[in-house]
C-alpha cells in the first residue's frame, strides 16, 4: 500500500514540475533569473548607491597617520650638509584634513550620482523588456510548430483511417487501383510533412531553451500561450520616454557642476605629533600644527566655454532623437492596433470556411463509403483543408506575435 501511494505522489509530483516547465511564465522567469546583463545592471544599480556612499564619506575628515625617519652621517667631515638634512630627524604625526565645499554642490554632485543610477535603472527595465519580448517570441514561434506539428499528425490520421476504407473499396473493384495509388501518394506526402513538422518544433523548442538559459534536451509540450493586449500609456510615462527626461536632467545638472567647478576652493588641516631632528631636547618635540589652503581659477584657456558647447551639441542630438522617437511610437502603436485588428477579422473569416470545409470532408467520406465520390474531389478537399488549417495557424501565431510587439511598446 506505501508502494502504491508513493508511485501516485511520485506521478502527481512528476506533472506538477512538467506543467510547470511547459508555461510560458516558466520560460519568462527563468530567463530573467539566467541573464547576465539583468546581473550586470543590477549590480551597476547597487554600485552607484556605493558611490554616493563614497562621496558623502570623502566630505567627512580624513583622519591619516603617517611616520618618516632620516639619518645622514657625517664622517672626518664628509657627508650631506648638516644644515640641509639636520643630520637626523624622526616625525610621526596624526593629520585631519577637511574639504570645505557647500551644500549646492554637495546636490549637484549627489543628483549626478541619482541621475546615473536613475538611468541604469531604466536600461535594466529596457533590457528586461528585451529579453521579456525575445522569450515570448519565440515561445509563440516554438507553439506555432507545436500546432503546426498536431494538425499534420491529424490529418496523416484522417488519412490513415479513409486508407483503410479505400482499400477495402479497391479490393471490392468500387474504385480503381489508379485511384487508390493517387491516394496513397498523398498520404505518403503528408506523412514526410509530419515528419519535417516535428523537425522543426524540436529546432524551435531548443531555441527556445537556449534563450531562456535552460539547460534540457528534452522536448516536451508547451502550453497555450495567453497574450492579451495592455493598455497604451501615455508617451511621457513610457519606460523609452524616460531616458530622455533623464538626460534633460542630466544636461540642466552638468552645467550646474561645471559652474561649481569654477568656484573657489578651500581646505582645512591639522596635524599633531612628534617632529625632531634630535639637535636639542628632543622630548619637547612634541606639538601640533594647523592652517588652510584655498585655490582660485583664474585662467583655463576658455576651457569653460568648450565644456558649455560640449553640453549643448549632446543636449541638442538627445532631442532629436526625442522628436524622432515621438512621431515614431505614436505612429508604430497605431499600425500594430489595425494589423491585430485585421488578424482578427481574418481568422473570424478563416474558421467560417474551415467549417465549410470540414463538412464537406465529412459529406465525401459518406460518399466514398457507397463509391459514389471521385478519389480526386476528396484529394482536393482534403488539400484545401490543409491550406485553410495552416493559413489559420500561422495568422493565430502572427497575431500573437503582433501583441507581444504592441505590449512591448506599452511600457
Amino acid at each position: 500500500m506505501k508502494f502504491f501511494f508513493s508511485v501516485i505522489l511520485c506521478t502527481f509530483t512528476c506533472s506538477v514540475l512538467l506543467a510547470q516547465n511547459n508555461t510560458l511564465d516558466y520560460y519568462l522567469q527563468t530567463a530573467k533569473v539566467n541573464s547576465p546583463l539583468l546581473k550586470d545592471l543590477s549590480n551597476q544599480v547597487l554600485l552607484s548607491k556605493l558611490d554616493s556612499l563614497k562621496l558623502r564619506a570623502g566630505l567627512l575628515p580624513q583622519v591619516t597617520g603617517s611616520s618618516a625617519g632620516l639619518f645622514a652621517p657625517v664622517i672626518h667631515g664628509f657627508g650631506y650638509s648638516g644644515a640641509i638634512t639636520n643630520v637626523q630627524t624622526l616625525n610621526a604625526l596624526v593629520t585631519v584634513n577637511k574639504q570645505l565645499i557647500s551644500r549646492p554642490y554637495l546636490n549637484s554632485q549627489l543628483m549626478a550620482i541619482t541621475l546615473q543610477r536613475d538611468s541604469i535603472t531604466n536600461l535594466y527595465k529596457i533590457s528586461q523588456l528585451d529579453l521579456k519580448k525575445s522569450i515570448i517570441g519565440q515561445y509563440v514561434t516554438a507553439f506555432g510548430s507545436l500546432a503546426q506539428l498536431r494538425f499534420s499528425q491529424e490529418v496523416v490520421d484522417l488519412l490513415a483511417k479513409e486508407d483503410t476504407l479505400l482499400k477495402k473499396l479497391t479490393r471490392a473493384n468500387v474504385y480503381k487501383q489508379s485511384d487508390y495509388l493517387t491516394f496513397l501518394v498523398t498520404l505518403k506526402q503528408q506523412q514526410v510533412q509530419l515528419l519535417q513538422a516535428r523537425q522543426q518544433y524540436r529546432n524551435d523548442f531548443a531555441t527556445l531553451n537556449y534563450l531562456a538559459g535552460v539547460v534540457d534536451t528534452t522536448i516536451v509540450e508547451l502550453n497555450e500561450p495567453v497574450l492579451e493586449r495592455s493598455y497604451t500609456p501615455e508617451i511621457t510615462n513610457s519606460i523609452f520616454y524616460k531616458k530622455y527626461q533623464i538626460d534633460s536632467l542630466r544636461f540642466l545638472n552638468g552645467r550646474k557642476l561645471i559652474d561649481f567647478s569654477y568656484r573657489p576652493k578651500a581646505n582645512i588641516f591639522a596635524d599633531g605629533g612628534f617632529n625632531s631632528d634630535f639637535s636639542g631636547e628632543a622630548y619637547k618635540n612634541f606639538g601640533t600644527s594647523f592652517g588652510f589652503s584655498i585655490t582660485v581659477p583664474i585662467y583655463d584657456g576658455h576651457q569653460r566655454k568648450l565644456q558649455y558647447t560640449r553640453l549643448s551639441l549632446q543636449e541638442e542630438t538627445s532631442q532629436t532623437y526625442k522628436a524622432f522617437f515621438n512621431s515614431q511610437y505614436r505612429q508604430q502603436i497605431a499600425q500594430l492596433n489595425q494589423q491585430i485588428r485585421d488578424n482578427e477579422d481574418l481568422i473570424r473569416q478563416i474558421k467560417d470556411q474551415i467549417k465549410y470545409t470540414e463538412s464537406l470532408i465529412k459529406v465525401d467520406t459518406q460518399l466514398m463509403q457507397t463509391g459514389d465520390l471521385k478519389v480526386a474531389d476528396l484529394i482536393l478537399a482534403i488539400n484545401n483543408y490543409l491550406t485553410v488549417k495552416n493559413l489559420l495557424n500561422q495568422t493565430v501565431v502572427n497575431r500573437l506575435q503582433l501583441i507581444n510587439q504592441l505590449n512591448y511598446w506599452n511600457k
